[in-house]
């Protein structure tokens, strides 16, 4: 007899690259009987509505952020505010809300609550008799790798040097991490994010006191990371596979069909660069010449560049004239998920996101990987182009972490060059890899172990 269905109530961190994963997940398990109380912001609702697919059993609990000072008070999620130095606000606000949390988990009576940023969430649950699992959105390697768990230092904080080789007993010895990148992540240690806590203390306080620790993704791909995890952590480590996107009723807007019909297949660069930080204005014309220098037809979908109020005033000069029909700079929101689907489109240039990556390996589409500097798109960046070989890193400088219009050329040349060796081999994996995440049975057998651990939790 299958087991009864779970009461799940979910509060991710107020991000839109958080919330929709989660509601993603939150629809698979619904799909499978689940009920779901989802912690939203109040506002934010109406731009997720669409996406929940399960309305009778998924319901959005809406949560008011307490005033904080600098924060602006119509602000809730990290897309309403400006700049980094605001999400810590936001941070410092979701802390604030733990005795409205208290209340509503004692009316909703969950059995579970998965939550990712809120360290304190564990504790609150546990007194009340309910589990916590923090499923995370960054993926097993990098927590594998930096998470603070796997370094037993004492009485210090990490240093370049301790970064630069993994763990003791890590699975894996491809990732090489840059100098740049090591400057990067050793600072963002010394980051108060919230109210007086560390940013990694929030993701190893929360991994320490959790009955559970979830991740996005298979044991084909993830199965070393995890069990690593688990033997750091003594504890269960769960996969929820990899959340591949629900297929949408909507089509492409006919002025996109139009634009990409008019390029023969596989032959269009498609470059995103995420939601949150802009490029600096050097590196965005960097970019935008780079993909122009390649010859190929583009969409190039960008926020303007740091100080610019539009796209058009950062361009480069003449820039607009030299494309012409070729190709587009973007500054709106754009479809990606239909537009990566689309025949056309035969490279993306991705800031290395999670959600961006998943769209694209399931597409046809070839992977040029730009990270932003931020743990997890540097470990998704190296995993996809050194671990699973499925895409070109482009070249940056070693110190600097700048790269150039040559750097972006080269890496586009090599994945849509059909005679290259290199490209060849990516395209041949990604092939292998696209076949694996879309073979028949692969997500449901990891719904179907997730939620069997999650059985067991109780």
């Amino acid at each position: 007899m299958d087991a009864a269905p779970l009461h799940i109530a979910m509060y991710p961190w107020f991000a839109m690259g958080h919330l929709t994963p989660y509601l993603h997940l939150s629809n698979k398990l619904a799909k499978r009987g689940h009920k779901i109380s989802f912690f939203i912001p109040k506002r934010t609702q109406t731009k997720l509505q669409h996406l929940n697919l399960h309305p009778h059993l998924i319901t959005f609990v809406p949560i008011t952020l307490p005033l904080v000072d600098g924060l602006p008070h119509d602000a809730e999620t990290t897309s309403d505010v400006s700049s980094f130095s605001l999400f810590t606000l936001i941070a410092t606000a979701m802390d604030r809300t733990e005795k409205d949390i208290e209340l509503l988990l004692k009316e909703l009576k969950p059995q579970i609550v998965f939550f990712d940023f809120q360290y304190w969430l564990p504790n609150l649950t546990r007194r009340l008799g309910i589990k916590s699992v923090q499923y995370l959105i960054v993926n097993s390697a990098t927590v594998a790798y930096l998470g603070k768990g796997s370094r037993q230092i004492q009485g210090r904080e990490l240093t370049e040097a301790d970064l630069i080789k993994p763990p003791p007993r890590f699975p894996d010895s491809c990732i090489k991490l840059h100098a740049h990148e090591l400057r990067f992540l050793t600072v963002t240690r010394k980051l108060v994010f919230g109210s007086g806590v560390f940013f990694y203390d929030r993701f190893f306080m929360g991994a320490s006191s959790s009955d559970a620790i979830g991740f996005k993704g298979c044991r084909e791909i993830d199965g070393p990371y995890v069990d690593y995890i688990e033997m750091v952590h003594g504890k269960p480590v769960l996969l929820s596979g990899p959340l591949l996107p629900e297929t949408t009723n909507t089509s492409l807007e006919e002025k996109w069909v139009a634009l990409l019909g008019r390029f023969k297949a596989g032959s269009v660069v498609y470059c995103a660069y995420g939601s949150e930080s802009p490029l600096q204005q050097n590196q965005f014309q960097e970019l935008l010449l780079g993909i122009e220098l390649s010859g190929f037809p583009f969409l190039a979908a960008l926020k303007p560049p740091s100080g610019f109020e539009s796209l058009e005033e950062a361009l480069p000069e003449g820039f607009k004239e030299k494309v012409q029909e070729r190709g587009i700079a973007y500054g709106g929101w754009v479809p990606q998920q239909l537009i990566l689907g689309h025949p056309s489109i035969g490279c993306f240039i991705t800031h290395c996101g999670a959600a961006s990556i998943t769209e694209a390996l399931v597409n046809q589409c070839q992977l040029v990987l730009l990270p932003r500097v931020g743990s997890d798109h540097i470990m998704n960046a190296r995993m996809m182009s050194t671990k699973l070989k499925v895409g070109v890193e482009v070249e940056k400088g070693e110190e600097d972490g700048l790269f150039t219009k040559e750097s972006v050329c080269k890496a586009v040349k090599i994945v849509m060059d059909d005679e290259n060796e290199l490209g060849a081999q990516v395209r041949e994996n990604h092939t292998k890899i696209r076949n694996l995440l879309l073979s028949k049975n692969l997500e449901s057998s990891c719904l179907d172990t997730f939620c069997q651990k999650l059985q067991e939790l109780l």
